[in-house]
């Protein structure tokens, strides 16, 4: 039996947030520019207060300023806007970070195209949406895909005329996702709920990007012999134990057996994340300064 090669998020990650660290020092020294960013949190969902936590731990670690804004769960959506506006308006920070999900009271829209687009260094203001569309390279790239993109190349540099599945139509990953395969010059199919056997969709993808939300759904049969799988997905089920475990959106026991390449859960797609978070505050922070954009 061969088993896939397991792509290492966290190796490829700690790569760039050398880089990242790199650059930081950098424009310190040069420039006399630390890169800043804000980050808002409104209420106390479990979750989201560990990615907070990961996301400035790693500011602290790459040099870059974090920015910490903790809201109550009952602000008022005028109240989170008036922030993002003093935010947008403050030279001090690069790039600002609404942790998703808010509470019901606001609506998630409204928060997310108050960001300025040249700050919003999640990438999912709908001008960054367009620029990324229509191959702008000012667009800020949602730091998922653009991960993922990363773990891709790892495993295969020229990507040029593979067939590309992404499982997944979110804005958040799976549309920009599916422009960034396009632009690699991939054959790209967006599937999801409504698609037809979507079994055999997934088996015809030479590179399978899995972002539904549902753990282990993916199953070995449903991978192309030698496909490069990347498992977004980070699911929290329970064991017998009282305890719970992590899994992806993908079998990875069963899919590591027919997969060329596959990315673990965890240790695979999240850091990656959060290290092209961090590259994309400094990128942020040099076309705000007007200097030369870094190859991060």
């Amino acid at each position: 039996m061969t088993w896939a090669e397991i792509i290492d998020g966290r190796a490829l990650a700690a790569k760039l947030n050398r880089a990242v660290r790199d650059e930081v020092t950098s424009l310190r020294k040069l420039h006399r520019v630390v890169p800043g960013l804000a980050m808002v949190l409104v209420g106390d969902d479990a979750p989201s207060q560990v990615y907070v936590r990961t996301k400035e731990r790693m500011c602290d670690e790459v040099g870059i300023r974090s920015l910490m804004h903790r809201l109550p769960v009952d602000v008022r959506e005028e109240d989170l806007l008036t922030l993002i506006h003093g935010l947008n308006r403050d030279a001090n920070v690069n790039g600002i970070l609404v942790q998703l999900p808010l509470p019901p009271q606001i609506q998630p829209e409204a928060v997310l195209t108050a960001i300025e687009p040249d700050k919003d260094v999640d990438g999912f203001h709908v001008i960054n949406a367009g620029r990324l569309v229509t191959g702008d390279a000012r667009a800020m790239v949602p730091c998922t895909p653009f991960g993922c993109m990363r773990l891709i190349g790892s495993v295969r540099e020229d990507l040029t005329g593979l067939k590309a599945v992404v499982l997944g139509r979110s804005n958040i990953v799976g549309k920009p996702m599916a422009q960034l395969l396009l632009a690699a010059n991939c054959t790209v199919t967006v599937a999801h709920s409504r698609s037809r056997d979507l079994a055999e969709e997934c088996r015809s993808a030479d590179i399978l990007v899995a972002a539904v939300g549902r753990p282990a759904m993916v199953k070995g049969d449903w991978v192309k012999p030698g496909a490069i799988v990347i498992d977004v997905g980070i699911n929290r089920i329970p064991l017998a134990d009282a305890k719970t475990k992590l899994v992806g959106d993908v079998d990875y026991e069963e899919a590591r057996t027919v997969a060329g390449a596959i990315t673990p859960v965890p240790g695979g797609v999240g850091p990656m994340t959060v290290a092209s978070l961090m590259r994309n505050t400094v990128v942020a922070a040099c076309r705000q300064r007007k200097l030369e954009q870094p190859d991060l």
